[in-house]
């Protein structure tokens, strides 16, 4: 041991025990509750906490019995059940490489877990217990969410079983190039690992994502795969047994009227083209980068959600016509949608 750490040891030491002793003395010294003077704890009544506290407090104790434990050899992490017979949503990442795990279910049974399908490229999987009358989960619309609305997170970071942190969700439509998944809600409730495959929650505690990813060069910066898009993975596998995704090949970014006033742009809702896939069904359209699009078949497009719901209306196959805005003006496009399945 080094000079200094040890000066540092002595010193913690010597404060815990300062600390130890002091408050012996104050339980002997201090006057009783009948002396005048006396230091008594005062209780907050529940009716004192503010609305905001109320409502955290009510989310966890309304969603915590549905999350679960979801570990194996290879990894540990969080789920969330979403049906009262035994369907569970987690990640992939958390159960690669495992065709059964373990759950850890709220009421301290640990039962094995089947994994039905996965899908690596959003990072979703599906489970399932032999168990029945399970406590679940219920899910929100992700694709309505709104950048600030309440956000929060409960798992099992660290193996600290059904941890609750709240924020809000900072972004929506996120692709960090760090992570390589696509269209994730963006929050700063705190995730950490083993939160990977736990709910994300409204303030109402509903399911809006399942929390998947941090960056760790920075603070509050988590990631979760929206509810809507792990949900219908789960109904193709249970109805079935595959997964498929109607695949147009475009990356983008929400237009809002601030920026489309800095930007001057000619329309001010719609969704921007970032880039375009190469031999992908927009390549193939003539879909460019900086395109705007504001339009396919007969659904207006004024944000991402609106294309990922029609998306996952259309069958592979299907011709979708696509108006996009340019500097040059208008132009309608025709994309022919192709499949991406799993099993």
């Amino acid at each position: 041991m080094t000079r200094n750490t040890a000066g540092i040891v002595a010193g913690a030491l010597a404060l815990g025990l300062g600390i130890g002793v002091g408050q012996g003395l104050v339980r002997r010294d201090a006057p009783s509750a009948e002396q005048p003077g006396a230091i008594q704890a005062q209780t907050v009544p529940a009716q004192d906490r503010t609305p905001e506290e109320r409502n955290v407090i009510q989310v966890a104790r309304q969603a915590s019995p549905a999350v679960v434990g979801v570990s194996h050899a290879r990894s540990a992490g969080s789920g969330i059940i979403v049906r009262r017979d035994g369907v569970i949503l987690t990640n992939e990442h958390v159960v690669r490489g495992a065709q059964t795990v373990e759950v850890s279910l709220a009421d301290g049974r640990r039962v094995p877990g089947q994994v039905l399908g996965r899908d690596p490229n959003i990072d979703v999987a599906v489970v399932r217990v032999n168990a029945g009358n399970l406590p679940s989960a219920p899910i929100a619309d992700s694709d309505r969410l709104e950048v600030g609305q309440v956000a929060i997170a409960i798992g099992n970071p660290l193996g600290l079983e059904r941890t609750v942190t709240s924020g809000v969700v900072s972004a929506v439509n996120r692709s960090p190039r760090e992570i390589r998944l696509e269209g994730l809600i963006q929050t700063d409730a705190a995730i950490n690992p083993g939160n990977s495959g736990g709910p994300l929650l409204d303030s109402r505690g509903r399911v809006i994502g399942l929390n998947t990813a941090i960056l760790g060069q920075g603070t509050g910066l988590g990631f979760a795969v929206p509810i809507n898009l792990a949900n219908d993975i789960a109904q193709q596998l249970l109805t079935t047994g595959r997964i498929s995704r109607t695949y147009l090949g475009i990356g983008y970014e929400d237009i809002e009227a601030e920026l489309a006033r800095v930007y001057n742009l000619p329309v001010s809702q719609g969704i921007i083209v970032t880039n375009v896939d190469q031999a992908s069904p927009a390549a193939q359209a003539g879909v460019r980068p900086g395109d705007i699009i504001t339009q396919i078949d007969n659904t207006p497009i004024t944000q991402g959600g609106d294309l990922r719901r029609l998306l996952r209306e259309r069958q592979a196959g299907q011709t979708v016509r696509i108006r996009v805005v340019r500097p040059s003006g208008t132009a309608n496009l025709t994309a022919r949608l192709i499949e991406v399945s799993y099993r």
